[in-house]
This record gives C-alpha cells, structure tokens and sequence, in this order.
C-alpha cells in the first residue's frame, strides 16, 4: 500500500463532511444526459447529509467559456454546490507527486506500446479482452534502452498486482471488473483520468460517485488504485444514460438537446428539470416540480435502471 505519497496536497481531514460531485468535461456545453446525471448526483448527495462539489476535468480537450456556461446551466436548474470549483490543470503538480511516489516505490513501468500493438498483442491466458496484455512489464533494461532510443515516449502503467476488482454500486449491487496495468501518465506526461480522479475524489473527501453507467466499468479500476494509495474506495451509484431513438448517447447531432437549444424552441430550465424528474421516476409527467421538492421525494430505488431515450417530440 502506497500512503499519500508526496509532501503536498494531503487528503481531507477525517472531520471533513464526506461529499458527493460532479465532474463533467468542459469542452462544450452540457446536454439533457449530462443534466440530468448531475441532478441526481446532487440529490443522492444532499439527501445523505453530503456535501456537493463541482470539479472541471479539463486536461483535456477544452472549450472557451465552456466552463461558465455549463455552471450557469447548472444554477438554472437549482443546483448548487460549495465552492471552489476545482479545475484539474490547478493540480498538474499534486498528480507529478502522486506518480512520482507510485515510480519510486517500484509500483509502475514504461510502456512504448501503441494503441494498433495492443490491440493485436496476443493476450495471455484468462486475460479479459482488451486489457493490456502485458507487452512492457517485463523488459530487460536493455530493451527498454532500446525502446527509448527509439524516440517514442513512454506512457507510464502501474504495476496491478490483482486482475479485479469489485466495487459497491447503490444500483448494481457488488460489481466486480477486470484490471489490469492501465495507464496513470500518458505518453506526452499528461496524468490519465484514472490516475487524476482517484487523486481529486481522495483529496475532497468524495465518497459518494454518481456518473453515468457509461463509466460502470472504470470503476473497478479507479477503486483498486484508491486501495493502492490508502484511500477507502467511494460508494457508486452509475445511473443509466440518456440516449437517443437510435440507442446512442446524446450529441449536438441529435438536435435540441442543450439548455440553448431548448431555450431557442421556447423550453426553459424549469420544464427540463419538469422532464428530467418524471425520467427519473421522481414526478408525473407534465408535473411542475423544483429541485427542493425533488430532494424530498428522493428515493434511488425508484430510480429507472434503463436508459431514457430522449426524441425530438419529448418537448411538444
């Protein structure tokens, strides 16, 4: 077990109230999907006694003025959360401290491989599909020499010494997934999601994830290595998705699907969260409600566990 490796940064006092949050990317204005995740997280996490934090994962792709637009989005819909909103690029060093001490403690090795050699690697037995086989866990120094010499920068990978995991979602019960030596800093040194949301939710004192179910998966992965660093994994609760009439997650391509586009239609914040409420199994359909009265009728078993295809004619 690897504890807080660094000298900066430490995890939040255990006097800190636990808190719930939400993450979104902002590379661009959030959609019906991703409001509607982000009313339940806070309501799963108001009314356990949470705090509720917002956090901008922007190592990414980013937009300009994404970020206040999807945080007005947000207030429009009566969500709230104490701040400050944290942005991911403000701890670009906190994430160098944390790989540096997986590194010297002997818990990662470089990887050279592409994503095309992965893909084609033979696996090795009871390896699950498209894990990481295992191509550079054990080079010689001397292949690793040569691999460097190459010009081909490394992409760092932790060393799992388990092949899964299991997770407790609030939805799925016990759910127990593959891992393997996934990647914590990319090939242009950039920390990975995996690595940096382990570190932010550890950090805030977040015990409670509520995502989408799109991220089901990840989850084994992102606990192990909270485990590996000393931290107690959170509690999930991956809700399902919103999608379209053809099954695919919402886009910009499927039309009025953003508080803007809805607005340019005549549909205001209000009669979203209206929709997003009776998707959720909190009201009637047609019913006015606002977020204070949803937090009172909360209840995640009632919750849907099938996604909500959204059409066009759900705002006529």
């Amino acid at each position: 077990m690897i504890n807080n490796p660094g000298d900066s940064g430490p995890p939040a006092p255990a006097s800190v109230t636990p808190a719930g949050r939400f993450a979104p990317s902002p590379s661009g204005e959030l959609h019906v999907g991703n409001l509607r995740t982000a009313v339940l997280a806070y309501l799963f996490a108001r009314t356990t006694g949470r705090r509720f934090l917002l956090r901008m994962e922007n190592l990414d792709r980013t937009a300009v003025g994404a970020d206040a637009r999807q945080i007005a989005d947000l207030r429009s819909l009566g969500v709230d959360w104490e701040p400050p909103v944290v942005y991911q690029t403000d701890r670009l060093g906190r994430y160098r401290e944390i790989i540096d001490g997986l590194r010297a403690a002997g818990r990662t090795f470089e990887c050279f491989c592409t994503r095309r050699e992965i893909l084609e690697a033979p696996s090795a037995p009871h390896t699950p599909p498209g894990a990481y086989p295992g191509t550079c866990r054990h080079l010689t120094p001397i292949e690793r020499d040569r691999k460097r010499a190459s010009g081909r920068p490394p992409a760092i990978r932790i060393i799992a010494d388990v092949r899964e995991f299991t997770v407790t979602d609030v939805l799925h019960g016990n759910y127990t997934g593959a891992v393997d030596d996934f990647v914590i800093q990319r090939g242009d040194g950039a920390p990975a999601y995996n690595l940096a949301v382990v570190v932010d939710d550890a950090e805030q004192a977040i015990d409670q994830v509520c995502r989408g179910d799109d991220l089901l998966s990840s989850a084994p992965r992102q606990a192990y290595l909270a485990t590996l660093l000393g931290h107690a994994p959170p509690t999930y609760a991956h809700v399902p998705m919103v999608l379209n009439r053809d099954g695919v997650r919402l886009s910009k391509r499927d039309g009025a699907v953003t508080l803007a586009d809805l607005a340019a239609r005549g549909v205001d914040a209000a009669t979203v969260l209206d929709h997003i409420a009776a998707s959720a199994g909190l009201a009637e359909a047609g019913e006015h409600i606002d977020i204070a009265t949803l937090a009172e009728r909360f209840d995640p078993a009632v919750l849907p566990r099938e996604p909500w295809i959204l059409t066009a004619d759900e705002w006529d």
